[in-house]
């Protein structure tokens, strides 16, 4: 094998640890903050990029480490169906991996130091709180991630705190008299709407990890990961799924009986068709051959729901 075809096949390597296919997951509830920022006419872009920015460095900061933790802890093992993990694989060192973790959650600090700035005390603990849940998702002595724990975590972190810390941001740096780092929420930087609106995104993106978890049911059972698709078994998994999926339909019906939102809040019911052919799949099969597809399209369905979402509520505002 030449130096040249080693190189590429290292650059795959770190490609497939960072898992790019994730990075729509990670981007969406951003992009319903921002929708919901312009609804409220207080968008300020700089504060929604470094937001967007420091959501995919966190996002990869995790894939890093469930790569790493869930490789030394023995839950990777040669009869997983899912993607393929670098550090289990023994594609790249496990001490590599470590490093690229640790690399870019500084970089995360770095893109949050500006948010922190502009948005005070709650976003040093919620940052903080983000890179501390993400590492011990699958790290640390009593992982929650193998407690069945790690259905809340997503729920929380990739769905209410994303959508509600990017308003958040925008709203604080557009107000008057704020200044640079409130020591708690001003009034009205967090309005009730903004967390109903963080629904859809969290309950999807929830319903990624569920699909994930009942196709590697077996196998983590097997290894003591056990997660909230063990505990409950394939038929209550499905039925969770289900509720999470439907929430993110619910949601947008809430906002267009609004007059304030109206009919354009209807918009993410486009993607009503996709899920509901995603859902087929999940709901009758639990091998890695239709759910890994599966996962993939669960992930487009979250970020075009919350694309439909944030331009309805965007043109809503208008």
């Amino acid at each position: 094998m030449s130096t040249a075809t080693a190189d590429v096949s290292k650059r795959k390597a770190w490609v497939m640890a960072a898992r790019p296919q994730t990075l729509p997951a990670g981007a969406a509830p951003v992009v319903v903050g921002v929708g919901m920022a312009v609804h409220a006419d207080v968008a300020a872009p700089v504060p929604a990029v470094a937001a967007l920015v420091g959501a995919l460095l966190l996002q990869v900061g995790t894939n890093f480490a469930n790569d790493y933790y869930d490789a030394v802890k023995g839950a990777d093992t040669d009869e997983r169906e899912g993607f393929t993990r670098v550090t289990a694989g023994g594609l790249i060192e496990p001490r590599e991996v470590k490093r690229a973790m640790i690399a870019t959650y500084a970089l995360a600090v770095l893109v949050g130091s500006y948010l922190v700035a502009v948005g005070g005390v709650p976003i040093v603990v919620v940052g903080l709180s983000g890179i501390a849940a993400g590492v011990l998702y699958t790290g640390g002595p009593l992982p929650y991630g193998y407690r069945g724990l790690g259905d809340l975590f997503v729920f929380v972190y990739f769905g209410l705190v994303a959508v509600t810390g990017t308003y958040y941001v925008q709203a604080v740096a557009s107000m008057e008299g704020v200044g640079l780092f409130p020591a708690g929420l001003p009034p009205g930087s967090v309005p009730p709407a903004v967390v109903v609106a963080s629904l859809p995104a969290a309950g999807l993106s929830t319903a990624i990890l569920v699909v994930n978890n009942i196709r590697d049911r077996e196998t983590d059972a097997a290894a003591g990961k056990k997660t909230l698709v063990v505990y409950l078994g394939y038929a209550w998994s499905r039925v969770e799924y289900l509720a999470l999926v439907g929430m993110a339909y619910v949601v947008p019906v809430v906002f267009a009986l609004d007059p304030a939102y109206g009919l354009p809040a209807l918009a993410p019911l486009l993607s009503l068709p996709l899920a509901v052919a995603v859902s087929r799949t999940v709901l009758t099969r639990s091998d890695g051959e239709a759910l890994n597809p599966a996962l993939e399209r669960v992930g487009k369905t979250l970020f075009l729901h919350s694309l439909l979402f944030a331009v309805g509520l965007g043109v809503a505002g208008l």
